[in-house]
């Protein structure tokens, strides 16, 4: 192949990747992820929220003028409603809108609906994040399903 041939073939290679990236009329360009892909990223969708739940639970501590070794009742239901349940619910939803590798979709959508149940209850009874037992649903169905971060591995 020439020289000249070679670099038209690199800008159409290059064009056809600018228009794959563009999308364009109805084509569905979902992309549909191994397992391995999906729970790689859904583990670094739990990674960032668990970061972000220890920073932002630890500068509400500040904020509120309390130090979280010691919370009161009502400062522990606050770190829940403020900073732990909104932290989760945006889990669930990035989760959520991973597309799932073909046929595991009702283990996703259930894993989705443990954490959203779990949130529920949070936001009725605050001190219910608190038992032992609380996201023990979730934290199953993660840890069967393979993640790593979420549910703990």
């Amino acid at each position: 192949m020439k020289k000249g041939e070679l670099a038209v073939l690199g800008a159409l290679a290059a064009l056809a990747m600018l228009i794959a990236g563009c999308g364009g009329g109805g084509d569905d360009t979902t992309v549909v992820l191994t397992k391995a892909e999906f729970i790689e990223q859904g583990d670094a969708v739990c990674k960032k929220g668990n970061k972000m739940s220890e920073t932002e639970v630890e500068d509400f501590a500040k904020e509120q003028g309390f130090k979280l070794e010691e919370p009161n009742k009502k400062q522990a239901e606050e770190v829940v409603t403020e900073v732990l349940v909104p932290n989760l619910q945006r889990q669930a939803k990035e989760l959520a809108a991973l597309e799932p590798p073909k046929g595991d979709q009702a283990e996703v959508e259930a894993i989705v609906a443990s954490l959203d149940e779990a949130t529920a209850e949070f936001e009725k009874e605050p001190v219910s994040f608190f038992k032992e037992t609380a996201l023990a649903k979730p934290i199953r169905l993660e840890n069967a399903y393979g993640f790593k971060v979420c549910g703990g591995g």
